[in-house]
């Protein structure tokens, strides 16, 4: 492969790679959130099923119940595109190597000239 156009390559793998880590640290983050929010969401659950009062069953779902349970599903769906964009970013740097591993194993045919009898 020409130098340049490996060297391009690898600046550009560079790059998506640097975006593939800070769509990483954005995973981690979110999936701690998201973590803490099905234990919120499930506790709230646990104590509204063992409470007999009506009135502070309204006031939990108002006040906690149903802020964590849209946050988590908010929390869900970000996962999920942060997940997608992981795997489309893994796929250029992947596409990346696998092209200049096929033009690094083609070996171009250079005669012997020089050689003598």
């Amino acid at each position: 492969m020409e130098s340049y156009i490996k060297k391009s390559l690898e600046e550009w793998k560079e790059e998506i790679s640097e975006l593939l880590g800070a769509i990483d640290e954005e995973y981690e983050k979110v999936k701690q959130d998201l973590k803490l929010y099905t234990y919120k969401y499930g506790i709230t659950k646990q104590v509204i099923q063992s409470t007999v009062n009506d009135e502070i069953i309204e006031n939990i779902r108002e006040l906690y119940h149903k802020p964590f349970e849209e946050r988590y599903n908010e929390l869900k769906e970000e996962i999920k595109d942060l997940e997608e964009k992981r795997k489309v970013f893994q796929m250029f740097v992947n596409k990346i190597d696998e092209v200049s591993r096929k033009e690094d194993a083609k070996q171009p045919y250079i005669p012997n000239v020089l050689q003598t009898t």
